[in-house]
Order: C-alpha cells, then sequence, then structure tokens
C-alpha cells in the first residue's frame, strides 16, 4: 500500500484538535484522510453527517440523493440554504462541503440506492452511512454492505425520537458469535402504511442534529480504531425527555 502524503501545514492547523487526541492523533488523521465514505441521503440525517465529515477531514465523501431542495426541507437539513430551494440535493451539498473545507473530495451519485445498483456504489469505500427515510433503501444497503464486508452505520428518526447502530455482520464479536445484521434488528419491514413518514408525523429539526452528528462520530471511530462502535447495542434517543437508553441485540446465527 502507499504511504499516504504528509499532512499540509493547512491541514495541520485545520485538525490540531484533532491530533492532540492520543485516541486519534497524526496517524488517526491520515487514516481519515485516506478514507472513503458514503452516505446515502443529503437530508436531515445525512445533512449533519456529510458536514462533520467533512469538517473531520475524511478524504473522499460519496452523495447518494436524487431529491431536490424543497422549502420544507431546511427545518433540519442544515447543509442547505434558503437559496439552494430548487437545486440537486447532492450539488448543494457538495458546495457547502468546498466552502467548508477544500480538501474533501465529493462524489455525487444523483440517484437512488438498490439492491441491483449497491455493490457498486459501496466499490472501493470504507463506511458507509445510511441517512435514508425508507425500509427498501435501508434493507438494500444493509444487505449490500453486509455481503461486502463494509461498516454500516445506520440511524432512523422521527418525531421526538431517533436511534442509531453500528452494523459488522460480517465479522464476529468479543465472545466469538457472529456479529448482528439489520434483518436480525429488524427481521421484515413494516406493513406499508404502517409507519408513518416525517411528512406526515413531522420530526423536530434539531433531533435529526442530534442523530446525524451521532452517526458521524461513529465513522470516525470506525476509522480511526478509537473507542467501541454501537456493534449489536441499539442507541436509542428521546429527546422529550431528554434520556439515552441502549438495547443490546444478537444474531440469530451461531
Amino acid at each position: 500500500m502507499n504511504k499516504p502524503p504528509p499532512l499540509s501545514d493547512d491541514e495541520l492547523e485545520r485538525y490540531a484538535r484533532h491530533i492532540v487526541l492520543a485516541e486519534i492523533g497524526g496517524p488517526g488523521q491520515q487514516k481519515l484522510k485516506r478514507a472513503r465514505v458514503l452516505v446515502i441521503g443529503a437530508g436531515g440525517l445525512g445533512a449533519p453527517v456529510l458536514q462533520y465529515l467533512a469538517a473531520a477531514g475524511i478524504g473522499t465523501l460519496g452523495i447518494v440523493d436524487d431529491d431536490h431542495v424543497s422549502l420544507s426541507n431546511l427545518q433540519r437539513q442544515v447543509i442547505h440554504a434558503t437559496d439552494a430551494v430548487g437545486t440537486a440535493k447532492g450539488e448543494s451539498a457538495a458546495d457547502a462541503i468546498g466552502r467548508l473545507n477544500p480538501n474533501v473530495t465529493v462524489e455525487i451519485h444523483a440517484l437512488r440506492i438498490t439492491a441491483e445498483n449497491a455493490a457498486g456504489l459501496l466499490a472501493g469505500c470504507d463506511v458507509a452511512v445510511d441517512g435514508s427515510d425508507n425500509f427498501d433503501t435501508r434493507y438494500a444497503l444493509a444487505d449490500a454492505c453486509a455481503a461486502a464486508g463494509i461498516p454500516l452505520v445506520t440511524g432512523a428518526v422521527g418525531r421526538f425520537d431517533g436511534s442509531v447502530t453500528v452494523l459488522k455482520p460480517f465479522e464476529a464479536g468479543p465472545d466469538g458469535r457472529q456479529n448482528p445484521s439489520y434483518r436480525d434488528l429488524f427481521p421484515e419491514p413494516p406493513p406499508a402504511g404502517l409507519v408513518p413518514s416525517c411528512a406526515q408525523a413531522g420530526v423536530v429539526g434539531a433531533l435529526t442534529g442530534v442523530i446525524g452528528t451521532l452517526q458521524a462520530m461513529e465513522v470516525i471511530k470506525l476509522i480511526t480504531g478509537a473507542g467501541e462502535p454501537l456493534v449489536g447495542r441499539l442507541l436509542l434517543y428521546d429527546a422529550l425527555g431528554a434520556r439515552f437508553d441502549v438495547v443490546k441485540y444478537k444474531s440469530a446465527r451461531v
């Protein structure tokens, strides 16, 4: 493997608060610089994920989104500005990332991820992040990541509640048991119409910031090796009660 180029003086200053952390340091920042992360959705969850990963110095961010910015998005999708209304979300997000950190390469995929195209989109990626809002996408992405051996950080929000977990079903845990998959957590999608969309039920804008930022933190941990990722643990956040809970779950496979 080729040795990555050294951090420039600009990068050393930009990432100084990372570099002084023993858990990240210069080697960890180099890992972030050469990492490729695919983010599904540049919406409520994807916005803070993209902002914080760009600020952290992820070398390449892929954005998968076929939607356009609408005025009703701006209450929570903070990567987009008012003058971006009508613009493709991928392009709007890429512009914002360029202003935030010009060292980051952005790859835009103006399409929806499906079971048929997921493997191609994931090729060469180190981590994927699910910021989607529908179960078809979640299952297609989770299955493709499991098959490709790519860690997946997935989150969900609704009204005042959110959740985050990390999926690495292609590895065994410390107990020797296979890590759980998305289908171990949710064996099958709910019947159509049972779970209302954010447009139907509403969602607090700041909630997507909390969950998306937690997703970004898990990505940084996975890439740098710092801390313990949320593998086999579902982190639940109740915004109204200002309470976090963790639920452990296991693989059905022996």
